[in-house]
């Protein structure tokens, strides 16, 4: 009913920059539902990194992130994006966008109700 697809990782030399999309179709978008951003790196749990109200009003950021990467979205497009700047190899990890049924976003994982399968972002040193 609801599905996410995410595009737009790939490898990176530190410091430069990704933008990554994740294109919903169903009614995600004009369900009014929040947006996330979330990562995981190998070995490790998934990490919350940013997200977005379903206006587009509201955005908030993992403090790793803050300043260099910036979330938005286009609800015509049923398009939410992460342009991500100033790559650091620490930022390597799969992503994934998210969806959650209320309007206003969350951190939590748990919070989400819908998950597309992830892109891969790689930064070499």
């Amino acid at each position: 009913q609801v599905q996410l697809v995410e595009s737009g990782g790939g490898l990176v030399q530190a410091g430069g920059s990704l933008r990554l999309s994740c294109a919903a179709s169903g009614r995600t978008f004009s369900n009014y539902y929040a947006m996330g951003w979330f990562r995981q790196a190998p070995g490790k749990e998934r990490e919350f990194v940013a997200a977005i109200t379903w206006s587009g009003r509201g955005t908030y950021y993992a403090d790793s992130v803050k300043g260099r990467f910036t979330i938005s979205r286009d609800n015509a497009k049923n398009t939410v994006y992460l342009q991500m700047n100033s790559l650091k190899p620490e930022d390597t990890a799969v992503y994934y966008c998210a969806a959650d049924q209320d309007p206003f976003p969350s951190r939590l994982l748990t919070d989400y109700d819908y998950w597309g399968q992830g892109t891969q972002v790689t930064v070499s040193s």
